[in-house]
């Protein structure tokens, strides 16, 4: 087992300097190729990007790129620095929740990790979830999927709160396609035209989660992957944790609660487009072989939408 933990640490640092070690910004030159927007610009439905909870992606910083896409497809995009309150949730039609931490570990991301939300918070997005909102939760590797528990688990989605690493994606990210199965079926994945469909999707690393209700799956985690769980992020050695097989584990679903709907992913850097390193090497939509996650982002908030089927049908 000590023999398996050493060589995917190593693949994983000679595949991800960008996030070892250096600081991530966003890469504000990046210009994907999309098809036809959703709405008219400015017109489309109000989307929210948390940033009152410590996030380490927002609007205006490394979720930059997310914005910039989702206001050409249409979106409203808004930035908010505060709680969660039902009076600001029903300002909006989708609330974006990328990254959040708890304020104790911000500058400390070790064990124990705390919730990034109170208890209201999460009754309070449920309850706005159930009555029509739409929510698109994401939770990156340690801390970030264990901050995001507690909002997951109001769902029914347990966070793995560790690093999944594919063993067999050496020097790149991990890769979800529909030939074997890894991405699967769904009206996000079509699209709304032909030119819309999405046959691959990248991701960088990221958590797990394993839903205890009713999901349709979009990213299923390759049988490769591991998910180690060290007690300080970054810090792998053979005595970290044992990892979890990672098998048939998700990083990529969608459900209905009520008359709302959410879409949950375990990866944030593949919804943006990041420098990092000191080659400031490219990570996200901007990596050479993600080129069709800029469509799946816009195909995700489609349906989130609405503007794609609820039931995952074409």
């Amino acid at each position: 087992m000590a023999v398996s933990i050493r060589w995917c640490i190593v693949g994983l640092l000679l595949a991800l300097p960008c996030v070892v070690g250096a600081q991530q910004v966003s890469d504000t030159s990046f210009v994907p190729r999309v098809g036809p927007p959703g709405y008219p610009r400015g017109r489309g439905p109000v989307l929210l990007i948390d940033g009152g909870h410590h996030n380490f992606h927002t609007a205006s910083g490394r979720y930059l790129p997310f914005a910039r896409l989702a206001e050409s497809d249409g979106f409203r995009v808004r930035g908010s620095a505060a709680p969660f309150t039902r009076a600001l949730l029903d300002s909006a039609r989708i609330l974006v929740v990328a990254n959040a931490l708890h304020a104790d570990n911000v500058q400390r991301w070790q064990r124990p990790i705390r919730s990034a939300f109170t208890a209201e918070e999460v009754r309070t997005v449920r309850e706005w979830v159930e009555s029509g909102g739409s929510l698109l939760l994401i939770a990156d590797h340690m801390p970030f999927a264990g901050a995001a528990m507690e909002l997951g688990r109001a769902f029914g989605i347990g966070f793995i709160d560790g690093f999944a690493i594919d063993q067999a994606a050496q020097n790149g990210p991990t890769m979800f396609r529909r030939a074997g199965g890894s991405l699967a079926a769904h009206a996000i994945l079509n699209g709304r035209t032909r030119t819309e469909r999405v046959d691959s999707v990248a991701s960088f690393t990221g958590s797990a989660f394993r839903a205890d209700v009713a999901v349709d799956t979009l990213m299923v985690l390759p049988t490769t992957t591991m998910i180690l769980a060290p007690q300080v992020a970054w810090q792998f050695n053979d005595s970290t944790t044992v990892p979890i097989p990672g098998s048939r584990a998700l990083q990529g679903a969608v459900l209905r609660v009520g008359r709302g709907r959410i879409a949950v992913f375990g990866e944030a850097a593949m919804f943006s487009a990041q420098l990092g390193g000191p080659q400031r090497a490219p990570m996200g939509m901007n990596y050479p072989i993600a080129s069709q996650n800029g469509q799946f982002t816009l195909n995700v908030l489609h349906w989130l939408a609405g503007l794609l089927p609820s039931d995952g049908g074409s």
